[in-house]
């Protein structure tokens, strides 16, 4: 028969600083549910609150978005392209970022140890530095105000190759040398073999890449052009302007938005913190 756990002063108090950094860290998510089933006027007298109303709660807000009322015409319309960026960049990235780290892990190569120490520089190098470059360059392919000018700057990004090399650091290259003598290509040693070994990798870069994507605003804002085409976060943020706020469509609007990266996160929550924990400490 299993032990009980031993409880001690030490565990308890640590446990109570854990439930509280953990309310804490929901109470912004708490008063924005909150201030979304309540009218503008509530938020303009009070402010963002936790105080209960139920007087004045309603669902009208959420009634709005889904019928297009107001500004929410071009809500869902945002929702979609949204969706489509996080899910094309998410795959692409992931599946172009693990060759690359892979390669860099498991194959000697003159000039091998030079490529590293590059993915590590534009690691620290701010986004911003490079922005009219990659304006430019976007101009230049013709493929601005399109999904692809989102998405194609950032798809090979170094965060993830770094990740995904510390990883595969840590496979035996036994499994490289067994899938040769089966017949299989270096292709499909990688694809048949090492991604399902990498699954730990995979599902953490899966939430880290995909969050980056859905909440980017910086270059979105700037290769997107029509109302049409915005991704959620930069029509969220259309919506407040010197003209008048909009608060009955982004309070809810911004709820809303939480529930892809939430599902997200409860899917591949297994292979999180292991692959943050083995893909970390391995090199």
């Amino acid at each position: 028969m299993a032990d009980k756990p031993r409880w001690n002063p030490a565990s308890v108090g640590l446990l109570l600083l854990f439930v509280l950094l953990a309310l804490l860290s929901l109470f912004p998510l708490y008063a924005l549910s909150l201030a979304s089933i309540k009218p503008a006027s509530e938020l303009f007298r009070y402010g963002l609150n936790v105080r209960l109303d139920f007087g004045v709660m309603t669902l009208d807000n959420y009634k709005a978005i889904f019928s297009g009322e107001g500004g929410s015409k071009h809500y869902f319309s945002w929702y979609k392209n949204s969706l489509i960026i996080t899910c094309l960049f998410t795959i692409i990235c992931l599946f172009l970022s693990s060759m690359v780290g892979y390669g860099l892990a498991m194959y000697r190569f003159k000039g091998r140890n030079f490529i590293f120490v590059l993915v590590l520089a534009v690691m620290m190098i701010p986004v911003e530095i490079i922005i009219l470059p990659l304006y430019k360059l976007s101009i230049d392919l013709m493929i601005i105000n399109t999904v692809w000018g989102v998405i194609l700057p950032f798809v090979v990004a170094p965060l993830p190759i770094f990740f995904f090399r510390q990883f595969a650091l840590g496979i035996p290259k036994d499994f490289m040398d067994a899938g040769r003598m089966d017949g299989c290509t270096e292709m499909g040693i990688f694809l048949r073999i090492m991604v399902p070994v990498m699954l730990p990798a995979f599902g953490a870069m899966t939430i880290l890449q995909a969050l980056f994507s859905w909440n980017n605003f910086l270059w979105p804002v700037i290769a997107l052009r029509s109302t049409e085409n915005f991704t959620l976060p930069i029509g969220l943020s259309a919506l407040l302007s010197p003209v008048g706020n909009n608060y009955e469509v982004l309070l809810p609007g911004a709820v809303l938005s939480i529930l892809p990266i939430l599902i997200l996160f409860l899917a591949f929550q297994r292979f999180f913190i292991e692959g943050l924990t083995v893909g970390g400490v391995k090199g």
